[in-house]
Protein backbone atom coordinates (compact mmCIF):
# COMPACT_ATOMS: atom_id res chain seq x y z
CA UNK A 1 0.00 0.00 0.00
CA UNK A 2 1.31 3.42 -0.99
CA UNK A 3 -0.03 6.58 0.59
CA UNK A 4 0.42 10.32 0.16
CA UNK A 5 0.03 12.99 2.83
CA UNK A 6 -1.36 16.41 1.98
CA UNK A 7 -1.20 19.04 4.73
CA UNK A 8 -3.12 22.25 4.15
CA UNK A 9 -2.51 25.67 5.63
CA UNK A 10 -0.90 29.04 4.98
CA UNK A 11 0.38 28.91 8.56
CA UNK A 12 2.42 25.80 7.76
CA UNK A 13 4.08 27.39 4.75
CA UNK A 14 4.83 30.57 6.70
CA UNK A 15 6.41 28.63 9.55
CA UNK A 16 3.86 29.93 12.03
CA UNK A 17 2.83 26.36 12.90
CA UNK A 18 5.11 23.33 13.00
CA UNK A 19 3.90 20.56 10.71
CA UNK A 20 3.78 17.83 13.34
CA UNK A 21 0.78 16.17 11.64
CA UNK A 22 2.86 15.00 8.69
CA UNK A 23 5.54 13.47 10.92
CA UNK A 24 3.00 11.74 13.15
CA UNK A 25 0.97 10.33 10.27
CA UNK A 26 4.07 9.15 8.40
CA UNK A 27 5.20 7.31 11.53
CA UNK A 28 1.80 5.69 12.03
CA UNK A 29 1.59 4.54 8.42
CA UNK A 30 5.15 3.26 8.31
CA UNK A 31 4.56 1.22 11.46
CA UNK A 32 1.61 -0.40 9.68
CA UNK A 33 3.73 -1.40 6.68
CA UNK A 34 2.45 1.37 4.42
CA UNK A 35 4.92 3.10 2.10
CA UNK A 36 4.57 6.88 2.40
CA UNK A 37 5.35 7.99 -1.14
CA UNK A 38 4.72 11.74 -0.92
CA UNK A 39 4.32 14.49 1.67
CA UNK A 40 3.13 17.84 0.34
CA UNK A 41 2.06 21.08 2.01
CA UNK A 42 -0.23 23.43 0.10
CA UNK A 43 -1.78 26.81 0.99
CA UNK A 44 -5.42 27.47 1.82
CA UNK A 45 -6.12 27.73 -1.87
CA UNK A 46 -8.92 25.66 -3.40
CA UNK A 47 -7.29 25.24 -6.80
CA UNK A 48 -4.01 24.04 -5.27
CA UNK A 49 -5.83 21.50 -3.09
CA UNK A 50 -7.95 20.25 -5.99
CA UNK A 51 -4.89 19.70 -8.19
CA UNK A 52 -2.97 17.84 -5.47
CA UNK A 53 -5.93 15.65 -4.46
CA UNK A 54 -6.64 14.64 -8.05
CA UNK A 55 -3.00 13.89 -8.81
CA UNK A 56 -2.34 11.90 -5.66
CA UNK A 57 -5.67 10.06 -5.70
CA UNK A 58 -4.84 8.73 -9.16
CA UNK A 59 -1.26 7.84 -8.28
CA UNK A 60 -1.53 6.20 -4.85
CA UNK A 61 -3.70 3.79 -2.89
CA UNK A 62 -4.69 6.35 -0.26
CA UNK A 63 -4.40 10.08 0.34
CA UNK A 64 -4.67 11.68 3.78
CA UNK A 65 -5.53 15.36 3.85
CA UNK A 66 -5.29 17.38 7.07
CA UNK A 67 -6.20 20.96 7.78
CA UNK A 68 -8.65 23.55 6.53
CA UNK A 69 -11.87 22.12 7.99
CA UNK A 70 -14.54 24.24 9.63
CA UNK A 71 -16.34 27.27 8.32
CA UNK A 72 -13.87 30.16 8.65
CA UNK A 73 -12.98 31.98 5.39
CA UNK A 74 -9.69 30.11 4.99
CA UNK A 75 -11.28 26.67 5.50
CA UNK A 76 -11.66 25.50 1.92
CA UNK A 77 -10.53 21.87 2.13
CA UNK A 78 -13.99 20.25 2.00
CA UNK A 79 -14.99 22.42 -0.95
CA UNK A 80 -11.77 21.46 -2.73
CA UNK A 81 -12.12 17.73 -2.11
CA UNK A 82 -15.70 17.84 -3.39
CA UNK A 83 -14.54 19.73 -6.48
CA UNK A 84 -11.70 17.27 -7.08
CA UNK A 85 -14.29 14.51 -7.54
CA UNK A 86 -16.93 16.72 -9.17
CA UNK A 87 -19.30 16.29 -6.23
CA UNK A 88 -21.77 18.70 -4.73
CA UNK A 89 -21.72 19.60 -1.05
CA UNK A 90 -24.62 18.54 1.15
CA UNK A 91 -25.50 18.35 4.84
CA UNK A 92 -24.75 14.89 6.20
CA UNK A 93 -27.35 13.72 8.71
CA UNK A 94 -24.94 11.70 10.85
CA UNK A 95 -22.42 14.54 10.99
CA UNK A 96 -25.18 17.05 11.73
CA UNK A 97 -26.49 15.04 14.67
CA UNK A 98 -23.00 14.84 16.15
CA UNK A 99 -22.29 18.55 15.64
CA UNK A 100 -25.57 19.42 17.35
CA UNK A 101 -24.76 17.12 20.28
CA UNK A 102 -21.33 18.70 20.65
CA UNK A 103 -22.71 22.24 20.52
CA UNK A 104 -25.30 21.35 23.14
CA UNK A 105 -22.64 19.84 25.39
CA UNK A 106 -20.44 22.95 25.30
CA UNK A 107 -23.23 25.54 25.34
CA UNK A 108 -22.73 26.26 29.04
CA UNK A 109 -19.01 26.79 28.62
CA UNK A 110 -19.38 28.92 25.48
CA UNK A 111 -22.75 30.69 25.80
CA UNK A 112 -21.98 33.19 23.02
CA UNK A 113 -20.76 30.60 20.50
CA UNK A 114 -22.48 31.17 17.16
CA UNK A 115 -22.09 28.14 14.91
CA UNK A 116 -24.27 27.07 12.00
CA UNK A 117 -24.50 23.33 12.69
CA UNK A 118 -25.76 22.51 9.21
CA UNK A 119 -22.94 24.41 7.57
CA UNK A 120 -20.42 22.69 9.85
CA UNK A 121 -21.84 19.29 8.86
CA UNK A 122 -21.66 19.93 5.10
CA UNK A 123 -19.63 17.25 3.31
CA UNK A 124 -19.11 16.08 -0.28
CA UNK A 125 -22.07 14.05 -1.51
CA UNK A 126 -21.48 10.31 -1.32
CA UNK A 127 -18.64 10.61 1.18
CA UNK A 128 -18.43 8.63 4.42
CA UNK A 129 -18.54 10.97 7.42
CA UNK A 130 -15.88 10.71 10.10
CA UNK A 131 -17.15 11.92 13.46
CA UNK A 132 -14.89 14.29 15.35
CA UNK A 133 -14.84 12.81 18.86
CA UNK A 134 -12.25 15.35 20.02
CA UNK A 135 -13.69 18.49 18.48
CA UNK A 136 -16.43 19.87 16.26
CA UNK A 137 -15.68 19.71 12.53
CA UNK A 138 -16.28 16.27 10.98
CA UNK A 139 -13.97 14.66 8.48
CA UNK A 140 -14.86 12.30 5.68
CA UNK A 141 -13.67 9.60 3.30
CA UNK A 142 -14.31 10.10 -0.41
CA UNK A 143 -13.05 7.42 -2.78
CA UNK A 144 -9.48 6.84 -1.50
CA UNK A 145 -9.10 10.28 0.12
CA UNK A 146 -9.29 10.67 3.91
CA UNK A 147 -9.94 14.18 5.20
CA UNK A 148 -8.96 14.96 8.80
CA UNK A 149 -8.91 18.14 10.90
CA UNK A 150 -5.66 20.04 11.22
CA UNK A 151 -5.74 20.33 15.02
CA UNK A 152 -3.33 17.55 16.09
CA UNK A 153 -5.44 16.11 18.92
CA UNK A 154 -8.51 15.95 16.67
CA UNK A 155 -6.54 14.51 13.76
CA UNK A 156 -5.03 11.76 15.90
CA UNK A 157 -8.37 10.80 17.40
CA UNK A 158 -9.99 10.62 13.97
CA UNK A 159 -7.15 8.54 12.57
CA UNK A 160 -7.80 5.99 15.33
CA UNK A 161 -11.27 5.44 13.88
CA UNK A 162 -9.89 4.29 10.51
CA UNK A 163 -6.35 3.10 11.26
CA UNK A 164 -7.34 -0.49 10.44
CA UNK A 165 -7.86 0.59 6.82
CA UNK A 166 -4.14 1.24 6.41
CA UNK A 167 -1.83 -1.76 6.12
CA UNK A 168 1.04 -2.94 3.99
CA UNK A 169 3.92 -5.40 3.81
CA UNK A 170 6.88 -3.02 3.99
CA UNK A 171 9.22 -3.70 6.91
CA UNK A 172 12.47 -2.19 8.15
CA UNK A 173 15.58 -3.33 9.99
CA UNK A 174 18.24 -1.17 11.63
CA UNK A 175 22.00 -1.54 11.99
CA UNK A 176 24.05 0.90 14.08
CA UNK A 177 27.68 1.67 13.30
CA UNK A 178 30.41 4.00 14.56
CA UNK A 179 31.91 4.29 11.08
CA UNK A 180 31.52 7.69 9.37
CA UNK A 181 29.02 7.89 6.53
CA UNK A 182 31.65 8.66 3.89
CA UNK A 183 33.38 5.32 4.55
CA UNK A 184 30.17 3.32 4.17
CA UNK A 185 29.17 4.25 0.64
CA UNK A 186 30.45 1.19 -1.23
CA UNK A 187 28.98 -1.24 1.30
CA UNK A 188 25.63 0.52 1.30
CA UNK A 189 25.57 0.30 -2.49
CA UNK A 190 26.45 -3.38 -2.31
CA UNK A 191 23.79 -4.35 0.21
CA UNK A 192 21.20 -2.45 -1.81
CA UNK A 193 22.14 -4.10 -5.10
CA UNK A 194 22.75 -7.58 -3.70
CA UNK A 195 19.50 -7.92 -1.75
CA UNK A 196 17.23 -5.42 -3.55
CA UNK A 197 16.46 -3.37 -0.46
CA UNK A 198 16.23 0.36 0.14
CA UNK A 199 19.05 1.78 2.25
CA UNK A 200 19.24 4.93 4.31
CA UNK A 201 21.99 6.33 6.51
CA UNK A 202 20.99 8.73 9.29
CA UNK A 203 23.64 10.29 11.54
CA UNK A 204 22.75 10.56 15.21
CA UNK A 205 25.10 13.19 16.58
CA UNK A 206 23.94 12.84 20.17
CA UNK A 207 24.49 9.08 20.20
CA UNK A 208 27.68 9.41 18.18
CA UNK A 209 26.84 6.75 15.59
CA UNK A 210 25.08 6.23 12.26
CA UNK A 211 21.71 4.49 12.00
CA UNK A 212 21.49 2.37 8.86
CA UNK A 213 17.94 1.60 7.79
CA UNK A 214 17.07 -1.29 5.46
CA UNK A 215 13.56 -1.41 4.00
CA UNK A 216 11.82 -4.00 1.81
CA UNK A 217 8.62 -5.99 1.40
CA UNK A 218 10.54 -9.28 1.04
CA UNK A 219 11.20 -10.30 4.65
CA UNK A 220 13.71 -13.00 3.77
CA UNK A 221 15.77 -10.60 1.67
CA UNK A 222 15.53 -8.02 4.43
CA UNK A 223 16.85 -10.40 7.06
CA UNK A 224 19.67 -11.54 4.78
CA UNK A 225 20.59 -7.92 4.09
CA UNK A 226 20.61 -7.14 7.81
CA UNK A 227 22.87 -10.11 8.52
CA UNK A 228 25.25 -9.22 5.69
CA UNK A 229 25.48 -5.57 6.67
CA UNK A 230 25.97 -6.41 10.35
CA UNK A 231 28.94 -8.56 9.34
CA UNK A 232 30.48 -5.92 7.09
CA UNK A 233 30.41 -2.78 9.21
CA UNK A 234 31.85 -1.90 12.60
CA UNK A 235 28.85 -2.18 14.91
CA UNK A 236 28.25 0.52 17.48
CA UNK A 237 28.71 -0.43 21.12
Amino acid sequence: MQAALLTVGDELLAGDTENTNATWLATQLTERGVSVARILTVPDDEAAIVEAVQRYSDAFDAVIVTGGLGRTPDDVTMDAVAAAFDRELAVDDLALADVERTLEAIAGEYPDLDVDAAEEATLPEGSRPLINHAGLSPGCVLENVYVFPGIPAEMKRMFEEVDGEFSGDVESRFVYTDEPEAKLLSRLDEVRDRFDVRVGCYPDQEAGHNRLKLTASDVDALEEAEAWLSSNVELAD
